[in-house]
């Protein structure tokens, strides 16, 4: 019964490693699941395409430029699940933009 006792005691180092690394645990596991700064490193779009059909469209994602790429970034998914990023300054693009 004393043992126990003892062992619950604040002064025991060992109940104090474990809360020390249970504690370490937590917090860095409420940090990993926070959102990413960045998901590249680098620009997602090295080639850019000057038009594409619409109705081969499914979503539009437009990306500010930032610290990990200085140019805007037009991303669109197509229904087909591959993604084609669209260039932003082309004259279609201008146009079909103005639409939506």
């Amino acid at each position: 019964m004393a043992l126990a006792a003892l062992s619950a005691a604040p002064g025991n180092p060992r109940l104090l490693r474990v809360a020390l690394l249970l504690l370490l645990l937590v917090a860095t596991g409420k940090r990993a699941t926070g959102q990413p700064v960045a998901t590249e490193l680098r620009c997602q779009c090295l080639q850019t395409l000057q038009r594409i059909h619409p109705k081969n469209i499914q979503s539009v994602t437009v990306k500010a430029p930032g610290p990990h790429c200085t140019e805007i970034e037009v991303i669109a998914t197509l229904k087909n699940g591959q993604k084609a990023c669209l260039n932003p300054a082309s004259p279609w693009f201008r146009k079909s933009s103005k639409r939506y």
